[in-house]
């Protein structure tokens, strides 16, 4: 077993950590301060490919392996949590789906553009009443003679401010026939869910009402707004088979969780690095905190835990590459990076202390991008959830 990155991804990594660096980092304070979306940052990044990452070359990608994708994430995600984020959308929740499930009329249209960074995606899917049950979808899209109508309202739509085009969850087949645990049941489960459907929905239709949320307490500047749809679609805009677009929605978590348990690790690699840089600049006592042991356990301990939850996250990746579903995987990367990126967080505050908890510091702002890690794509009781059903399935895992 060789537990190592290829010279390729390993050239990757470097790169896109130096364009963190020079380009993102500088800009990381700012994006959070004002809450604004970042589109030109996300227009660099598409010129080193990072909206497209795997993405077949053939539409318009940069056709990478998803260990890539993740090494790209974790180093973005190091600068700043909200571009990070705003890469996952676009990537593993709408150009794969895309990829996944489009026809080649879709492909030609959506994913170049997408790669190109002219607009971001977005994917709207949550509702006030449908979050982790996102089976309980009161969106409807009604057939009418030469398509659907689409009518219902979305929440918390990440990059819908600056977005060109959103996947929309709507239910074309309402009744008893469609059911489910909700949006966590894995794919072994047996849990069936029908009468749902996604639909290609150009942003600038008639029809979409965007509205701004209230300021979120982390990773700001994402986009986030709210959409009301009465708008029409025509047949070339369902995305998959009619009544199974839920099953879709799954699938794009799943690479969606990879993507959040790589933004985590680069959370939390940065809050300890903060940690590390100021126990060796303070001296209490006359000598460097960093000789306490009190300090050295807090960051021996965030070290382990990332370290462990990284290899979790690029099995989860590996699997995501090879197989069609990877739900347990992307599950216990999410849930192990995300709470190992809280604590490393936490334990940073501690480090720094006053320091650390003034208004603007570098992990005052981390501490507050880390909690959404444990909420979006589904929170860390509804991983645990998919965990144990996974565990009590099949007691050899």
């Amino acid at each position: 077993m060789v537990l190592d990155l290829t010279p390729e991804q390993r050239a990757f990594k470097e790169s896109i950590e130096q364009f963190a660096r020079e380009s993102i980092a500088p800009r990381a304070q700012r994006i959070d301060e004002a809450g604004e979306f970042p589109i030109d940052v996300v227009r660099d990044a598409a010129r080193l490919g990072l909206l497209g990452m795997t993405i077949p070359t053939a539409w318009g990608g940069a056709g990478r392996d998803y260990i890539a994708y993740a090494l790209a994430i974790e180093a973005i995600a190091r600068a700043s949590a909200t571009v990070a984020a705003s890469l996952v959308v676009t990537n593993s929740l709408v150009a794969e789906l895309i990829a996944y499930a489009g026809s080649d009329p879709q492909k030609e249209r959506w994913l170049r553009t997408l790669a190109a960074g002219d607009a971001p995606g977005a994917f709207a899917l949550s509702e006030p009443n449908a979050g982790t049950d996102a089976a309980n979808q009161l969106t409807t899209a009604v057939r009418t003679g030469n398509g659907y109508r689409i009518r219902g309202r979305k929440v918390w739509v990440a990059n819908a401010e600056a977005a060109q085009l959103a996947i929309v969850f709507a239910t074309t087949t309402p009744g008893p026939t469609r059911r489910s645990r909700g949006l966590e049941a894995p794919a072994s489960s047996g849990a069936r869910v029908r009468g749902v459907t996604a639909f290609l929905v150009p942003m600038d239709a008639a029809g979409i009402t965007r509205t701004a949320r209230d300021e979120s307490l982390g990773v700001r500047g994402l986009g986030c707004m709210d959409l009301e749809f009465d708008v029409s679609v025509g047949e070339d805009q369902v995305l998959g088979p009619v009544d199974h677009g839920f099953r879709l929605a799954l699938w794009a978590l799943d690479g969606g969780r990879v993507g959040i348990a790589a933004q985590a690790l680069g959370i939390g690699e940065a809050a300890l690095d903060a940690a590390i840089d100021h126990a060796k600049a303070r001296e209490q006592f006359g000598q460097p905190i960093a000789n306490y042991q009190a300090i050295q356990w807090m960051l021996a301990d965030s070290a382990t835990e990332l370290g462990a939850a990284r290899l979790l996250t690029w099995k989860a990746a590996d699997a995501r590459q090879r197989q069609d579903r990877a739900t347990l995987e992307a599950s216990m990367a999410k849930l192990a990076a995300s709470e190992a990126a809280h604590r490393a967080a936490d334990r940073a505050m501690q480090v720094l202390a006053s320091a650390g908890y003034r208004r603007g510091s570098v992990v005052e702002r981390l501490f507050r991008d880390v909690r959404a890690t444990e909420i979006y794509q589904g929170t860390s009781e509804a991983q645990r959830m998919i965990i144990a059903e996974a565990v009590l399935a099949d007691s050899r895992i």
